[in-house]
């Protein structure tokens, strides 16, 4: 549910018509794991992300645009990041814990070899953060989730030209989703596009959660993960309006 700034050598590995042209269509991505609405087949671009602590991970943009309108998930593995975090520690000065972080005993799990469990641990927080620090006014910041799976909603108004950005951040399974939906000043919000996205398994088929995924302790299987529904998602508000989030989020959960 959002994109930040991400400009590193990206790779085009597929392009489509250009988006403005085609009408909203269901997309569904088996090998990251995610579902949305977009206007048209979308853009596929390989890059990498530069994390936290300064390990760079692989990447995938998924974007199409509307006119003047833009539409974006980002996908980040951060599936590697404690190999790469073993083979930093490796070359530290002896003794340098702020360096060599953790590499046994109990705060393996926490903290990790280099501060790489660290920051699968802050992955949420830290791509919010940037949003935050961009040149606009931030209107909402909430938590929220999407299938049970925690994550943060963002609402700018961006200074330079007064266009409405939607984000929204999510963890699953060591993959960080960032969900981004732009318009110009006087349009409708792009709340539509946030609201679309869903997760799904290596199958391609939709799942939700029981409770409250979060992959601070389930995608590092601090504890398992949450049971599923089967057979499709519940009645989600069977006693209608009370159950919608907060007026102009976009979004409260589903």
């Amino acid at each position: 549910m959002s994109l930040i700034p991400l400009i590193a050598s990206a790779v085009v590995l597929s392009m489509s018509t250009p988006a403005f042209a085609q009408e909203w269509t269901p997309y569904v991505n088996r090998e990251d794991g995610f579902s949305v609405d977009f206007p048209g087949q979308p853009r596929v671009q390989a890059t990498t992300w530069k994390s936290q602590y300064d390990f760079i991970l692989p990447a995938r943009v998924y974007s199409a645009e509307r006119g003047r309108e833009r539409y974006s998930i980002t996908v980040v593995d951060y599936n590697g990041v404690e190999q790469q975090g073993m083979e930093r520690s490796k070359k530290c000065p002896s003794g340098a814990e702020t360096c060599q972080g953790q590499t046994a005993g109990y705060l393996l799990n926490i903290i990790g070899p280099a501060y790489s469990k660290a920051d699968i641990r802050g992955a949420l927080l830290y791509a919010t953060f940037l949003f935050v620090q961009r040149d606009a006014k931030v209107t909402l910041l909430m938590q929220n989730f999407t299938d049970l799976v925690d994550g943060h909603l963002v609402q700018l108004t961006n200074n330079a030209d007064q266009s409405r950005t939607f984000a929204a951040i999510h963890m699953h399974e060591n993959k960080l989703y960032i969900q981004e939906g732009t318009v110009p000043k006087g349009y409708p919000e792009p709340g539509l596009f946030q609201q679309s996205m869903g997760f799904v398994d290596k199958d391609g088929n939709g799942i939700r959660y029981q409770t409250v995924y979060s992959n601070e302790f389930h995608g590092l299987r601090v504890y398992p993960p949450p049971p599923l529904y089967r057979g499709g998602r519940p009645d989600l508000n069977p006693a209608g309006p009370a159950g919608a989030g907060p007026a102009g989020s976009g979004g409260g959960g589903r």
